[in-house]
């Protein structure tokens, strides 16, 4: 069996991520790099493409998205918004999204019955979807709002958390067009306002995909989703592939089972998996420094990440798993970051790193500050050390 290291995986992770001096020349190639890109908050599209692209630059970002429509933001893997290349996005709605598609329909025809909407909840929502699909397609772009004008039902509110002092009613529409999302037949399209902001207009698919979502086989989807994903952030043990997928230990095995893969030694006796023909070590890439956001691909793409994490986490990440702004010197993270209402970037070191990595995060620092200029945002997830530093 192959020892792969700690030093070795830390290699990797710079080089196939694109951060270790080997910048991408566009966002599809910083997707392709990390299989795709966080999106639960629309900021850390932006700023993860700016730490791996030649020219960071927004504009390059929401062409691809919005323009060249190359990348396309879905729910994905473990119920999370991503922006993916389009080819790979077929594969992701057979093997995840299809699926967390059924499971969220039975629990929105529920709540749409519990609440009395109509004697048959679920004819009621269908009947609703096409409506609304049908106005899509005649506007070619809406906003929700526009679309509730047209279908007048979309405005049905329920009342949410009924009896608690937080209860408060909420219109279908939110729930209809996810639904439509998750069943691949819209798309989030340009936002109303920056692109720190969540309020989507939506496309019919057809816009991104001519002739809509291509039919994949899901267990050959399975297997092509794990593949890219062991080609960006291989070697990993089998349970992480497990979380990241958000898949059951049956479905992570039979997606391994399709492909020719290698076990590899990591220490510590622990064991993961790599590609048989992607054995060979990379080469070890100069020291290097880079500032990523809350939610980037690179921290979340483990489970197991004390490899890279060392005892960080308590700092770095909130309660419920989400990792907020981090500092990364040579392929681990050694402190977090974040933006105070002036706009300074603040940094803290977690650790000593000596004269040449506290340089070189300073100036990645005072880099990101002059590149979002005028721009102020505040993580979708907030953490101890980014609260702290913010303040």
């Amino acid at each position: 069996m192959r020892r792969l290291d700690v030093e070795e995986r830390r290699a990797r992770l710079g080089v196939r991520h694109r951060l270790a001096g080997n910048p991408a020349a566009g966002p599809v190639d910083v997707a392709r790099g990390v299989v795709g890109l966080h999106a639960t908050d629309p900021a850390t599209v932006h700023l993860s493409a700016a730490a791996r692209m030649r020219e960071p630059d927004v504009a390059a970002v929401e062409r691809a998205l919005y323009e060249d429509r190359s990348l396309i933001r879905m729910l994905g893997m473990r119920r999370t918004m991503f922006v993916v290349p389009d080819q790979l996005a077929p594969a992701i709605q057979a093997c995840c999204t299809d699926a967390i598609a059924v499971r969220e329909r039975t629990r929105l025809v529920a709540r749409l019955q519990e609440a009395g909407i109509a004697d048959d909840a679920g004819a009621w929502l269908a009947e609703v979807e096409e409506a609304t699909l049908a106005a899509l397609r005649a506007r070619g772009e809406a906003a929700a709002a526009e679309l509730s004008a047209d279908e007048p039902r979309l405005r049905t509110s329920v009342l949410m958390a009924a009896g608690k002092p937080y209860a408060a009613r909420q219109n279908v529409s939110t729930w209809v067009l996810g639904q439509l999302s998750m069943d691949g037949r819209v798309v989030r399209g340009r936002p109303r306002g920056s692109w720190i902001s969540s309020q989507y207009r939506w496309s019919p698919v057809e816009r991104w995909l001519p002739g809509g979502m291509s039919a994949w086989d899901a267990e050959e989807a399975a297997a092509e989703l794990v593949r890219r994903y062991l080609a960006a952030f291989g070697p990993a043990p089998v349970g992480d592939i497990r979380w990241w997928t958000g898949w059951t230990a049956r479905q992570t095995a039979a997606a391994l089972a399709r492909l020719d893969t290698a076990a590899v030694d990591l220490g510590d006796g622990a064991t993961g998996v790599l590609m048989a023909d992607d054995l060979e070590p990379v080469v070890t890439p100069d020291p290097w420094v880079a500032l990523l956001p809350g939610l980037d691909a690179t921290p979340m793409g483990w489970r197991e990440r004390g490899w890279f994490l060392g005892d960080h986490a308590s700092s770095l990440f909130d309660r419920s798993g989400n990792v907020g702004p981090t500092v990364w010197w040579d392929g681990r993270i050694v402190g977090g970051w974040a933006q105070r209402r002036d706009g300074e970037i603040a940094v803290r070191l977690l650790e000593d790193v000596g004269r040449d990595a506290e340089a070189a995060a300073a100036a990645a620092a005072e880099r990101l500050r002059a590149w979002l200029g005028d721009v102020r945002f505040v993580p979708r997830f907030r953490t101890p050390l980014e609260r702290e530093l913010s303040s």
